[in-house]
Order: C-alpha cells, then structure tokens, then sequence
C-alpha cells in the first residue's frame, strides 16, 4: 500500500531539495524513505530533503519553541540526519513565506545546529546568519587521489575540513567528497566526511559534504500529509525558489 506525501522541490544557488510540509509532525520519514525520494533517477531527486515542522512539535526542537516557530528537520541525499545547511535554510525560509506563514521581514528558524536568523527581503533575496566560524583544535588530512593536504577543522553548525591547493583541478570530482582523517567530530560525537578545498590566491571553492552528522531515528508509520502545498511558482531568481 501507497502513502501519499505532499512536497515540493525548491533550490537555492541550485543546491536543491524536496520539501515536505508536516507542521504538526504527522509524517516520520524512515531514512530509507528519505533517500528514496532524494534519489535522482527512481525518486524525486535532490541533495537533501527540508522536512517542514512547528517546533513545539518535534522532541528535537520543543526547547526552541519559545524563540523560533519553525524547525528545519534536514535530511542529507542519503537519509542520514544532519544539524545545518546554509542553502536549506534560505529554501526552508522561501518556502515558509510562499505558503504564507511568515511575513518579510527577520524570521528565526530552529535548526539541530541552534536558532539561525534569516532576513527576507521585499525583493526577494534571502540571507541567513550564520554565526561565527568554530576551529576545533585537531590535525586533518584531505586527500584527492594520489594527492593529500593539511587542512582545518571549521564548523557552522555541521563540521568541515577545509584544505588550500595549488589547483582547483586538484579537487579532483566534485560530485564525490574528498576522504579526510580523521572525519571532523560532530557535536553529537558522531562524525561527517564534509571536506572543501580551495585554490590559493582565488576565491573560487571547491565544497562537497556527504555522510551522516547523526544517526537517523527508528522509523514509525508514516501518515498522509495534512498540509498539501499551496499553488503558484515563485520567481526565478539567484534567490531560493519552491514549486
């Protein structure tokens, strides 16, 4: 037997994702169901899934209630759980404003990595703050191929390991992350093969992230969503877009 979801697809500076609006916290999607909607081919297709939620209705985020409505349940392409994602969270905002729930303006989102404060603007463009860079102390190493660099810890709420190259063709495939050791730890304990490299003397950047920040929560029946998405399309902008 079927379970129909409600969802949407949105992107922001084409990182993109299916949105699933589940205010009350109806829908428990299993990890094996998250990937299979993420999956490009047999699914929808994304690099992430925004599970929309009132945050006074997820046990993750109850404690947030009182200073942010909504809470961005952010899954990676994979299913596995994670704590951040500055582009999810401008799309997690548009999305929130083309349903009409939220006015322009400064809007707080809740997320696993604290409260983010994001600003729509009248026009349209989206920007989130995303506080102030975190340098655990810790040796990393980041390897492309036969090659492999020093790098840092930095973390924005998820753990990367950032490394400086020569040549950004060094980066090697941008579609697979670049091994680190160890993986930067996550505030859960857990761990991330998030690595980014970049070449020295440009401001271009190379970014890849993949693997679970935390392990994902047992599966429950899934329910229908009570929520179907409003109709229309937003702009088509640099901005995030939903439809």
């Amino acid at each position: 037997m079927s379970t129909r979801i409600a969802f949407l697809k949105g992107h922001g500076t084409e990182n993109d994702f299916v949105i699933v609006p589940d205010p009350e916290n109806a829908i428990d999607l299993s990890p094996a169901a998250v990937a299979a909607l993420c999956d490009r081919r047999a699914g929808i297709g994304g690099d992430g899934l925004l599970h929309v939620v009132r945050s006074a209705a997820h046990p993750e985020a109850k404690d947030l209630a009182a200073g942010a409505e909504w809470f961005m349940d952010y899954r990676n392409g994979d299913g596995s759980i994670a704590e951040m994602c500055g582009n999810g969270v401008r799309v997690f905002a548009r999305y929130l404003r083309h349903a009409g729930l939220v006015p322009e303006g400064d809007l707080a989102i809740a997320t696993r990595a604290g409260v983010k404060s994001v600003h729509l603007a009248k026009d349209g463009d989206i920007t989130v703050g995303m506080g102030r860079a975190r340098l655990p102390e810790g040796d990393v190493t980041v390897g492309v191929g036969e090659r492999s660099w020093p790098a840092r810890n930095v973390n924005m709420g998820n753990p990367h390991a950032v490394a400086f190259v020569d040549d950004l063709a060094h980066a090697g495939d941008l579609y697979a992350p670049p091994p680190s050791a160890p993986p930067p730890p996550t505030r859960t304990g857990s761990t991330s093969s998030s690595s980014s490299t970049a070449a020295r003397g440009t401001s271009r950047c190379a970014c890849t992230s993949a693997a679970p920040a935390r392990p994902a929560p047992a599966a429950r029946a899934r329910a229908p969503s009570p929520w179907p998405p409003p109709a229309g399309t937003a702009p088509t902008r640099p901005s995030p877009v939903c439809r």
